[in-house]
């Protein structure tokens, strides 16, 4: 836990490793997620890499291995994921692995191959059997002269009618969507020399492509010519219509279906054999395909790792950069020295020193995972620099409360988180599928304190689903204000609302133990009441937000050895911040100690003074708050105003100083440093990378040289800090003011909630008196409130609260210490993140 607060140390190291271990070392580095290798073949093409081949050849088993995928899935089965951990398969195992992967996806081609055209030869002949089952007769007389026509002549030849015609057969199957166009284009085509007949067949099909059952379309064309049977031929084979021979006789074709029925049930006992030893194939490529898919998959992160990897002169050994986290280091060793024993030839671990700022790395669980992501959303912080996540385990579930303070709505969004918490161990919510609910159950603890925080803020407001609660004896009483006013009848009359007044004695016994006294929800001037407390309340956190972030910068500063920004950065902020914004809590404060019931009534205006404060001027009916306050204020007001200047140049004219100093005596400092002692002297220097001096505002990183000190540019410096001082001085104003925010949205939460009780509940309660049948009436009323609750007051506000809470974590709170601008640390590792 003590890295939460600061990113570890992470160190650049060398690996030395020997070529004929170098992949069991990888491969063991991999199990392990140690280290992030760097790239040492930036400049050369991914074609010309050493490992290119091997990892072609994973990509091609790959493929193989979608093909076998898909073909398992295709026949309704699951691939369950291997048992245990499977090490990365050594490479002679690659050629193995290849071999029987080649052989299963041939056999299954080939099979499949098998399946279909059987399948599709069964079709053919149900088809066949359809069309010779379905009782097409043809016609005795297939002439176009059944119809009477005024054109018909009256003496018919002598040779008879049409004798040198043959009438002739077409049969087949067509798909219903197109036998009406079938139809109709024949007609017109042939001109009517044709009789047709179109039924359906009486079971439903089985497809050969897509297995599904499907009704076709028996057709039987009887015509005479030579040229209508060309035009019939060629439009079914348009409409991909099955043609099949159709005998005159109703024996040959007795005989000719009888003979399909026989091929039929041949053909099933050839396509029942098929798919047995289909399913046989498909059994061995689900018990080996998991475990290959993942063994390869490693096979190939590690060539790919070796491809990053530089060859040594003498060809015996593979050289690698990579970042570790320091204390990972005998871990490190140790699992090298392990994989390697048996190359004869041991890998060494070197630590070399670096200019590079190395990368963040701060391990979380499953309880700071959420926190750690809301920082890490802004930006990944720089290697080194204070970590705002622990600090938002508290502020951000309380600055959500304060907005979304509610006993009973804080109640239910911890009673879903703690469910999740406690079913977070279950393996189907890990491997639930919805991304909403993977993104609730991926900040359940965050939801967690959320709920916890909102019910504590709940107790404060005295609000449970807006209703005030009353669990200790109220501070107000009623019963004395009547005693000693001396209210009448006619009194209580003609005065609808009546006043407690505090001064009368014994009617303020003192203020409520916890929260808000219940007396105020049942008073008319409890909004304003309310408006009053939530501002002030808002600006006070606000103000001690920022000034705890200023705060934490001291420790950014102490920790880059800058303490020079203390007295020129950190000094002058807190001054400038708390000049005048702490002095605005300050009256906050002071006029709740020092002024009483009985004073209330003339006690001055704070921000009256606050206004006054700036213009250094004061207000006649504004009375002081204490003796020799307009001396204090304009003195706030010259000081804060002083710390300006001192902000904007007093970090470029000390670097500036800095500068000019070292550029002195590097003439006399380089001629002590042999040249052939340059590379020692950095090692040494350099050795423990965390102690680096990185520049927060030059965004410069790595030890400092004599090179980087000759690239020192005023005039960035300079603008660099105008910017932040701008920055800072406006946005102390405007981020004061954005803290308001947490009083608006607890105003609008609690008037919403108000309402929703008002014109769902009140009138249900109402309408069950009237009826006389309460519990009838109130199950739809209370249905509607639950479901209202649960859409308005507890999705769309608290979303519009959480939105609202981490835009002040962001923009109002971290700004005034993080920067956001480093990169994670992401370990060459073989573990799927959940």
């Amino acid at each position: 836990m003590g890295s939460m607060f600061r990113s570890e140390e992470v160190a650049l190291v060398q690996l030395f490793l020997p070529t004929a271990a170098a992949y069991t070392c990888v491969s063991q580095l991999g199990e392990l997620g140690l280290v992030e290798f760097r790239d040492l073949n930036a400049s050369v093409s991914a074609f010309q890499r050493r490992f290119v081949m091997d990892v072609r050849r994973c990509e091609e088993l790959e493929k193989t291995f979608t093909f076998l995928q898909e073909e398992v899935w295709r026949a309704g089965l699951a691939l369950s994921p291997p048992e245990g951990a499977l090490p990365a398969p050594p490479p002679r195992d690659l050629l193995r692995i290849q071999e029987e992967t080649d052989r299963l996806a041939q056999e299954l081609r080939d099979v499949r191959g098998n399946q279909q055209t059987l399948r599709a030869q069964l079709h053919q002949l149900q088809l066949h059997e359809a069309v010779l089952g379905q009782g097409h007769c043809p016609p005795l007389v297939a002439t176009d002269t059944d119809r009477s026509s005024e054109r018909t002549p009256l003496l018919q030849d002598p040779r008879g009618p049409h004798q040198d015609l043959r009438v002739n057969f077409v049969a087949g199957a067509v798909e219903p969507h197109k036998a009406a166009a079938l139809e109709r284009l024949l007609w017109r085509a042939c001109r009517g020399f044709l009789i047709a007949s179109f039924r359906e067949t009486e079971q439903p099909l089985q497809d050969p492509v897509t297995g599904e059952p499907a009704t076709w379309m028996t057709f039987l064309i009887s015509y005479w010519g030579e040229q209508i049977g060309q035009k019939i031929l060629k439009i079914t084979n348009c409409f991909h219509c099955h043609v099949f021979p159709f005998e005159e006789q109703e024996e040959a074709r007795h005989a000719a279906l009888q003979q399909l029925q026989q091929q039929s049930h041949e053909l099933l006992e050839v396509l029942g054999e098929t798919e047995r030893f289909l399913s046989q194939v498909l059994g061995r490529v689900q018990r080996l395909l998991p475990p290959w898919q993942v063994q390869i998959h490693k096979m190939k992160a590690v060539y790919l790792a070796l491809n990053q990897c530089s060859v040594s002169a003498t060809h015996k050994c593979l050289i690698a950069e990579a970042w570790c986290a320091a204390r990972d280091l005998p871990t490190l060793q140790q699992a090298l020295q392990d994989s390697s024993s048996e190359a004869g030839v041991s890998a060494v671990v070197h630590r070399i020193p670096c200019r590079d700022m190395p990368p963040t790395l701060v391990r979380t669980n499953r309880f700071t995972a959420s926190f750690q992501g809301i920082v890490d959303a802004y930006g990944v912080g720089r290697y080194q620099e204070v970590n705002p996540a622990p600090y938002t385990i508290v502020t951000f579930p309380f600055l959500f409360a304060v907005m979304f303070g509610d006993v009973g709505h804080g109640l239910l969004m911890f009673l879903f988180a703690l469910a999740m918490v406690l079913a977070e161990n279950r393996p189907a919510v890990k491997t639930a599928q919805n991304e909403i609910w993977r993104t609730f159950f991926g900040g359940r603890y965050l939801l967690l304190l959320m709920g916890l925080f909102s019910v504590y803020t709940g107790f404060i407001y005295n609000e449970c689903f807006s209703r005030a609660t009353v669990i200790f004896r109220s501070g107000w009483n009623v019963s004395a204000m009547v005693d000693q006013s001396g209210w009448s009848d006619e009194f209580l009359a003609q005065h609808p609302l009546l006043t407690l007044d505090p001064n009368v004695s014994g009617v303020f016994r003192g203020p409520y133990p916890f929260g808000i006294d219940p007396v105020w929800s049942l008073a008319v001037n409890h909004l304003s009441f309310l408006n009053s407390f939530k501002m002030k309340m808002s600006v006070i956190l606000g103000v001690t937000h920022m000034a705890f972030g200023v705060v934490l910068g001291v420790f950014n500063h102490l920790h880059f050895r800058q303490p020079y920004r203390l007295l020129l950065e950190t000094l002058p902020e807190l001054v400038f911040l708390l000049g005048l914004f702490g002095y605005l809590v300050f009256l906050v404060f002071y006029k709740w100690l020092c002024y009483t019931s009985a004073s209330a009534a003339s006690a001055p205006s704070i921000l009256i003074h606050f206004i006054n404060m700036f213009l250094f001027s004061r207000s006649p009916t504004n009375r002081p708050l204490f003796t020799g306050q307009e001396m204090v204020q304009s003195a706030l007001v010259v000081l804060a105003l002083a710390m300006v200047p001192v902000l904007l140049l007093g970090t470029p004219l000390f670097l500036f100083r800095q500068h000019r100093r070292r550029s002195r005596k590097r003439p006399t400092g380089r001629q002590l440093v042999e040249p052939g002692d340059e590379d020692q002297t950095g090692l040494l220097d350099a050795s423990n990378p965390s102690e680096a001096a990185w520049g927060s505002d030059e965004e410069k990183v790595g030890c400092p040289g004599p090179e980087e000190e000759a690239e020192f540019v005023p005039s960035e410096v300079v603008m660099h800090q105008a910017i932040h001082t701008i920055e800072f001085c406006l946005g102390c104003i405007s981020n004061t003011a954005s803290y308001l925010r947490l009083w608006a949205l607890s105003l609008a939460h609690a008037q919403l909630s108000e309402v929703l009780w008002a014109m769902v509940m009140r009138t249900g309660l109402r309408m069950g008196n009237k009826i006389g049948v309460m519990a009838v009436v109130l199950v739809p009323i209370f249905a509607a409130f639950a479901v209202l609750t649960v859409a308005i007051l507890l999705v769309m506000e608290g979303l519009s609260a959480f939105l609202h809470a981490l835009r002040l974590h962001w923009v109002e709170f971290q700004n005034k210490f993080y920067s956001g601008t480093g990169y994670k640390l992401s370990p060459f590792s073989f573990a799927v993140e959940e």
